[in-house]
């Protein structure tokens, strides 16, 4: 396996959502996955202006990350344009194996993400199942 397919993007929701949402789940993902994969966290730049040089390094940062990784692990548990523009990137731009998961069903989904999403699972535990299991 090529050392991409190692990599994992914890792609999902930050800006309008609480500490705990947007770091809960990816605390969870590298917990399970540690030891077997890269997870590539964006929360590990701590980034707290709003100012539009770090906006343009946080945008920068995020598209290396996805570059980087060979699966994108993606959060898709309300909207988030930030979220769905890397998603789009990685998928029809670059190829990549997207896998999300999410609460809403599929009538209830933007058919963007589901049109450029590998696949979508229920939960996250179902998503790390996938990955470990295919991966």
């Amino acid at each position: 396996m090529n050392d991409a397919v190692r990599k994992i993007y914890l792609c999902g929701p930050i800006m309008d959502c609480t500490g705990d949402e947007s770091k809960d789940w990816r605390i969870r993902a590298k917990e399970r996955l540690a030891g077997r994969f890269v997870l590539l966290d964006p929360m590990r730049r701590n980034f707290r202006d709003r100012e539009i040089d770090s906006a343009n390094e946080i945008v920068e940062f995020d598209l290396q990350d996805v570059r980087d990784a060979g699966i994108l692990l993606v959060n898709y548990s309300k909207a988030s344009i930030g979220t769905s523009m890397e998603v789009f990137y990685a998928s029809h731009d670059l190829g990549k194996f997207v896998i999300a998961f999410s609460p809403e069903t599929f009538e209830n989904m933007s058919p963007w993400m589901v049109k450029f999403c590998t696949k979508i699972l229920p939960n996250l535990d179902d998503a790390l199942a996938y990955i470990e299991r295919h991966f």
